[in-house]
C-alpha cells in the first residue's frame, strides 16, 4: 500500500484543499468575529445581541434553503472553476461589509454571502472522496477535516485579535478577505480529478430534489439525519449556555469561557482522533450510537455537583462525544451514492444538519432561560436519547455496502446486467447498493 493511500497529506490535491478549507474556515470565523464588532457598532450595547442573533438566524436560513438549490445549478460545470468563482464572489462582498451602517445593509451582504458559502462548503465536500479514493485514507482526512473546524473556532478570535492591533474593527472583514484569497490560490492549485457529473440530467428541479430523494429512501441516510438533529438539541445548550455556565456557575465569564470552550475542543481533537480506529473495528453504526449516548450520559452529569475541574472534564466528554458523531458523516455519504450523486447528497446533508440546528439553538437559549440551566440540559438529553434510540430503529444493524436484489424488468442485454453478471430470469445480482434510476427502492434488497 502506497503512502498516498494510508496518509491523506501525501496526496498533493488533499494538501492543496486541506489548506483552501483552512483558509475558508478561518475567513469564515474571521467574518463573524466581524459581524459581532457590526452588530455593536450600529445597535449599541443594548441592541447589539439582538442584531447578531438576527444574522445568526440569516445564516441558517440561507444554509438550508440554498445548498441543493445551488448544486443544481452548478451541476456539469467545473467544480474548480465554480468553487474559486465562489471564493471570488465571497471576497468580493466582504468588501463593503466594512462600510455598512445600517441593519439591512449587512443583513443583505450577509444573506448572500451565506447563500454563496452554502454553494462552496457541499462541493468541497464532494471533491474528497474523489481525491482520495480508499475507504481508509478517507475516513483520516474527515479527521483533518474535523480538526480544522476544532481549531478554526479557537484560532479565529486570535488571529482576529492580533489583526485588531493593526486595522480598525470595520476593516476586519477586509482581513477575512485576504484569508478567502489564500483558499483562491490553494484551490488554483489543486489538480482536480475529473468530475463523474459529466452532465446535467433532467430539469432544474428535478436535479436539485435528486439528493433529497436519494437521502430519504437509504435507511442509513435517515438514521444520519436523526442522529445529527439528536445530537445538535444537547449540543446546542454546550455552545449557547457555556457563557452562562462561566458566569453563573463558576464564578468570572472572562476567565472561564475560554478554558471551558477550550476543555471543550480538546476533547473533540481527541473524538476525532479516535475514529478511524473506532471504525475499523467497529464501523459507523455503533460508534455513532455510542456517541450519541454518551453526549446523554455527559448531559446528565450536569446535575453532580459542581466544581471547577468536574466542569472541565464535562466540556472534555462534550466535545469527545460529539466528534464521535460527526466525524463519520461524510464517509456515510460517500458511501451512500455513486460519485455523480454525491455533491447533491452533499448539499442536502448540509442542508438538513443546519436545520437541526436552526431549531436547537433557540429551544436551548429559551429552556435554560425559562427552567434554569442544568434542567435545561436534563430536558434536552432526554431528547436526544430518545431520538438516538429512533436513529437506531431506522438505521439497521446489518447495513453492508454489497446487497442482492433483481431486475426483473431489465433486458438480458442490459448494460447494467453486462457490467455485473446475473442469474435466473428475475436478474438476480449483488453489487454495492445505491439509490438511483436502476435502484429506487431499498426494498427488495438484503445484505449479499
Amino acid at each position: 500500500m502506497t503512502a498516498t493511500r494510508t496518509r491523506p497529506l501525501a496526496s498533493p490535491a488533499f494538501r492543496t484543499l486541506f489548506a483552501a478549507q483552512v483558509c475558508s474556515l478561518l475567513a469564515i470565523g474571521l467574518m463573524t468575529v466581524g459581524l459581532s464588532l457590526a452588530a455593536y457598532r450600529i445597535g449599541g450595547a443594548a441592541a447589539a445581541g439582538p442584531i447578531l442573533g438576527f444574522l445568526l438566524a440569516v445564516k441558517m436560513v440561507a444554509y438550508v434553503g440554498v445548498a441543493p438549490l445551488a448544486e443544481a445549478l452548478f451541476a456539469g460545470r467545473s467544480r474548480k472553476r465554480v468553487m474559486m468563482g465562489l471564493d471570488v464572489a465571497r471576497m468580493g462582498l466582504l468588501l463593503p461589509m466594512a462600510f455598512a451602517t445600517q441593519v439591512w445593509q449587512i443583513a443583505a451582504l450577509a444573506l448572500v454571502f451565506f447563500a454563496v458559502s452554502a454553494g462552496f462548503t457541499p462541493l468541497f465536500q464532494s471533491v474528497i472522496p474523489d481525491v482520495l479514493d480508499d475507504e481508509a485514507t478517507y475516513a483520516r482526512a474527515l479527521v483533518w477535516s474535523r480538526l480544522a473546524y476544532t481549531l478554526e473556532s479557537v484560532l479565529s478570535p486570535v488571529v482576529a485579535a492580533i489583526a485588531l492591533q493593526l486595522v480598525t474593527p470595520a476593516f476586519l472583514f477586509w482581513v477575512a478577505a485576504l484569508a478567502f484569497g489564500g483558499s483562491l490560490a490553494a484551490l488554483g492549485l489543486t489538480r482536480f480529478p475529473p468530475d463523474p457529473r459529466s452532465r446535467r440530467n433532467g430539469p432544474f428541479l428535478a436535479r436539485a430534489r435528486r439528493g433529497l430523494s436519494i437521502y430519504r429512501r437509504t435507511p442509513r441516510l435517515r438514521g444520519l439525519f436523526v442522529l445529527n438533529l439528536a445530537l445538535s438539541l444537547s449540543m446546542a445548550w454546550v455552545l449557547v449556555n457555556s457563557v452562562v455556565v462561566a458566569s453563573a456557575r463558576l464564578g468570572d465569564a472572562e476567565r472561564f469561557l475560554p478554558i471551558l470552550m477550550a476543555a471543550y475542543g480538546a476533547g473533540a481533537v481527541l473524538g476525532a482522533l479516535a475514529v478511524p480506529p473506532l471504525l475499523a473495528r467497529a464501523g459507523e453504526r455503533p460508534v455513532m450510537l455510542a456517541g450519541a449516548l454518551a453526549h446523554v450520559v455527559a448531559g446528565l452529569c450536569i446535575l453532580l455537583p459542581g466544581e471547577p475541574m468536574g466542569y472541565l472534564a464535562l466540556w472534555v466528554a462534550f466535545g469527545i462525544a460529539a466528534s464521535l458523531v460527526l466525524t463519520p458523516g461524510g464517509l456515510m455519504i460517500a458511501r451512500s451514492a455513486r460519485a455523480a450523486d454525491r455533491p447533491a447528497l452533499f448539499a442536502v446533508q448540509f442542508s438538513l444538519s443546519h436545520a437541526g440546528w436552526l431549531l436547537a439553538y433557540p429551544l436551548a437559549g429559551f429552556l435554560a432561560a425559562r427552567v434554569g440551566l442544568e434542567t435545561a440540559l436534563v430536558i434536552l438529553s432526554g431528547l436526544t436519547l430518545g431520538l438516538t434510540a429512533l436513529a437506531a430503529r431506522i438505521w439497521p444493524a446489518t447495513d453492508p455496502l454489497r446487497r442482492e436484489h433483481e431486475h426483473p424488468d431489465l433486458p438480458g442485454g442490459h448494460s447494467h446486467l453486462v457490467d455485473t453478471p446475473a442469474d435466473g430470469p428475475t436478474h438476480r445480482h449483488a453489487h454495492a447498493f445505491h439509490i438511483d434510476d436502476l435502484h429506487p427502492d431499498w426494498a427488495g434488497s438484503r445484505p449479499a
